[in-house]
């Protein structure tokens, strides 16, 4: 079956009436989140993965699509309206969305930001349909030492990139993959980090440790630093766009969306980097480079595209390779599990209406982003007023609820509270949670991976290196671990030929006022220590 009739399949089971009516809760819950700075679709999904259990799976998924890109909409109304990004990858965005909202344009940006969005949301899309079949195919080739490489190379990519410090990050990654160790041997038999505990046998469910790192970490790490301050809100109209301000956005919405997908689609790629590429290069190309700082529609309509275009990206490893290369995947990888279902190169054969539906759904998702949330811009404003501390006291009720509802046990309350201690801890020093959550989840996977391997070579550790593939995925690790090194030898053996002008240290300009360290809580990034200090009641 070629993907154009697997795709229309994919349709007719997302248009049921139930399936589009989970579709419609999904996108109104994620732009609802995405619009409460501080909560990501990351928190979400989460928060909703023990509400769903009683879901069908392909109703599940339908409506996390939803929350995914709702989520990631909702993101840029905090940036243009409040200065305030929802999440890191609309920090770009808030630079100069609010500025033409305090400039009277509040309304042209939130447009550009929604259209962008579409536009950028289902192109890529779209490539995720055509690419996904094909990275499969790929996939499927690969034997144990490649797809061992491969998840390596993942882990460590995201581990070193993310956060202030590489140890910072290895740190994470070693908790998580501690974490994963908890349990019954598969092989063996034998406990790992128990304890003595009988109900640690089972290990960690996946859907508890999420809930309280996100949920329980981010509710007492806000609490800890609540800004007392009112906030400033300032009034939308109805968002709208003139034949000038769709002149000066066609072209950043495309140029936005090719630099979106690929580096979503690769590991440690991110929203980050897309969205301030996306800016850099429309401030170079702008006819009218003057504005850029002081609102200009361009330095919008290109990082929003970016975001969403990244957005689907991520989904092409998440879906063909079971790798998750961002927070939201990641949980999403975990809600996958706890449907008993294994992303990787086999779903596709083994779960295909429901990819499909997946995929489908995100048409419509992006759709209905569109027609819902462009009339519905100042109710949302209006969401940005309701008390943070009533808020976050609702996010640690159902998160409570959500977690004692996976199995029923008291035991997993204990176990929440104090994986939510760890949560708030690692904010505290700076270390990032998205590595915690993938050691989690590839930990065991990765173990597996190598215990075939060495299987396969009558424990040789040669045999990791028996296909073409691992070995340059190796020297690919390797140079990420040595690159640091290697840029010290570059500098230091580069000749000094250029003289430093004392006295010039751009500390501060109007293009990189640095919004709240709260967008940067999904990707578990911290503000420096001095912004932190300045910002505590």
């Amino acid at each position: 079956m070629d993907v154009f009739s697997s795709l229309m399949d994919g349709f007719a089971t997302a248009l049921t009436p139930m399936n589009f009516l989970y579709a419609v809760i999904g996108v109104v819950l994620g732009t609802a989140v995405g619009v409460l700075p501080g909560i990501g679709p990351a928190m979400s999904i989460a928060l909703l993965l023990p509400v769903t259990y009683a879901l069908e799976p392909t109703s599940a998924f339908i409506m996390f699509a939803g929350i995914y890109y709702g989520g990631m909409y909702g993101g840029s109304t905090t940036s243009i309206l409040l200065n305030t990004p929802g999440e890191s990858s609309s920090v770009v965005t808030a630079i100069e969305g609010n500025k033409m909202a305090k400039a009277g344009r509040a309304a042209q940006a939130l447009a550009t930001a929604a259209i962008g969005s579409f536009v950028a949301g289902t192109i890529g899309t779209t490539l995720l349909a055509v690419c996904a079949p094909v990275v499969v195919k790929f996939a499927v080739s690969l034997g144990s030492p490649s797809y061992f490489a491969i998840m390596v190379l993942a882990l460590l990519a995201v581990t070193a990139v993310l956060g202030s410090s590489r140890l910072r990050g290895f740190a994470s990654l070693g908790l998580g993959l501690a974490i994963g160790l908890v349990g019954l041997d598969s092989v063996t038999g034998q406990a790992r980090l128990t304890f003595g505990q009988p109900l640690l046998a089972d290990g960690l469910d996946i859907v508890v440790v999420a809930v309280a790192i996100f949920a329980v970490g981010e509710a007492l790490w806000v609490a800890a630093h609540l800004r007392r301050t009112p906030l400033n809100i300032i009034p939308v109209g109805q968002p709208w766009m003139g034949k000038e301000d769709w002149k000066r956005s066609w072209k950043p919405w495309l140029r936005g969306t090719a630099f979106g997908f690929p580096f979503g689609a690769l590991p440690a790629g991110g929203a980050e980097i897309p969205t301030f590429l996306s800016y850099v290069t429309e401030k170079r190309l702008s006819k009218h480079p003057e504005e850029f700082g002081k609102g200009a529609i361009e330095g919008v309509a290109g990082p929003e595209a970016a975001n969403n275009a990244a957005a689907a990206g991520t989904l092409t490893p998440m879906l063909a390779l079971g790798l998750p290369t961002n927070a939201t995947a990641a949980v999403m990888l975990a809600a996958f599990t706890s449907y008993g279902i294994q992303p990787g190169p086999q779903l596709f054969e083994s779960q295909g209406p429901l990819v499909w539906a997946l995929i489908a759904s995100l048409f419509i998702g992006n759709f209905l982003l569109l027609i819902i949330n462009l009339p519905l811009a100042p109710l949302w404003a209006k969401l940005l007023q309701l008390p943070r501390p009533y808020l976050y006291a609702g996010i640690l009720f159902f998160a409570t609820l959500g977690a004692y509802s996976v199995n029923l046990q008291a035991f997993d309350l204990v176990i929440l509270l104090v994986l939510g201690a760890l949560g708030f801890m690692m904010r505290r020093f700076g270390l990032p949670v998205l590595p915690l959550i993938l050691g989690v989840i590839l930990g065991p996977r990765i173990e597996g991976q190598l215990r075939k391997t060495l299987k396969l070579s009558a424990g040789d550790p040669s045999g990791l290196l028996s296909e073409p593939i691992a070995v340059g995925i190796y020297v690919i690790v390797g140079v990420i671990l040595l690159w640091p090194l290697l840029m010290r030898l570059w500098r230091k053996a580069r000749p000094q030929t250029v003289p430093v002008i004392a006295g010039i240290h751009p500390t501060h300009t109007e293009a990189t006022d640095t919004p709240p360290d709260n967008h940067l809580a999904e990707s578990g990034r911290q503000a420096p220590r001095t912004q932190r200090r300045q910002e505590s009641p």
